[in-house]
């Protein structure tokens, strides 16, 4: 092989090894960026369903305290609330019962807590004996 066609040969071998480790460097940030973009979305789809799972678990606590109360609104039509059950991940809060004490228009408020989610119920009885008559039962925002 004559001298000049050497030269453009070990030229060509140079460019095609620089091409060839370019190429390598943006596949590779490429597959990392995916990468770190997976291991994001997992990430933020693991704690989206935490806090949803514990949001159900709260609301579940609220109602619980709510048929507490009112299982002790009709053992004693005089239960007053104010109380706090501690549950296995979390607890309910009976606030005081609202309403003239006995049979007639009585306003229970429980709340559910686990971790940071907490969720609100009430509960609006207008008769507790001989039968427990609700006029609503619905989650609030506050009370």
């Amino acid at each position: 092989m004559p001298k000049h066609s050497m030269e453009v040969l070990r030229f060509a071998d140079k460019k095609s090894g620089l091409v060839a480790l370019v190429t390598v460097l943006v596949t590779g940030a490429v597959g990392l960026a995916v990468a770190v973009s997976l291991v994001l979305l997992g990430l933020g789809s693991s704690r989206t369903s935490l806090i949803l799972s514990q949001s159900v678990t709260a609301r579940a606590y609220a109602d619980s305290c709510a048929e507490e109360a009112l299982q002790k609104l009709r053992e004693s039509v005089y239960y007053a609330g104010s109380e706090t059950i501690a549950l296995s991940e979390g607890s309910c809060q009976i606030q005081p019962v609202l309403g003239t004490p006995g049979n007639f228009n009585r306003t229970i408020q429980t709340t559910g807590t686990v971790g940071t989610i907490v969720r609100k119920v009430e509960v609006i009885v207008s008769e507790i004996q001989p039968t427990i008559n609700i006029t609503s039962w619905e989650e609030v925002a506050f009370f």
